[in-house]
Formats: C-alpha cells, structure tokens, sequence
C-alpha cells in the first residue's frame, strides 16, 4: 500500500525529479519529469503537486492509488 506521508515527503524533496509520481504508479509521468528535469518545469509542477496531495483526504488518496489494494467486502 502506497503511503500518503511517504509520497509527500518525496514531493517535497525528489518531485522535481518525478521520484513521487514512480511511488505513485505514474512511470510514465515520472519518465517524463526525469527527462525534462533540466529545465525547472517539473520543480514547479511538483510544488502544484505537493500542495494537492497534502490537501487531498486520506479517502480520497486511498481511492485513487490503493484501490488494487483495499478489499471491497461487497
């Protein structure tokens, strides 16, 4: 299971490498802020993300990246 806290922290300190968006499941995203790192753009969108992620509901997270995970007894 993915961790909320873990994937704010590595925001916060690799985003603008794309480190988050690999914890987070999105390789291709995270390819895409490796390659482009050089020019700063992906600094500034792992500033937008780390905002949305400490913002976003432990519900809300756990919806969206640990899905797979969560057992539905329905």
């Amino acid at each position: 299971m993915k961790n909320k806290g873990t994937a704010v922290i590595l925001c916060l300190f690799l985003g603008g490498l794309g480190i988050h968006k690999f914890y987070l499941g999105s390789n291709l995203l995270g390819l895409l802020y490796l390659i482009f790192c050089w020019t700063f753009i992906p600094f500034i969108l792992a500033f937008i993300d780390f905002f949305i992620l400490i913002f976003t509901s432990d519900k809300n997270f756990n919806k969206k990246y640990n899905a797979p995970f969560i057992r539905n007894p329905y």
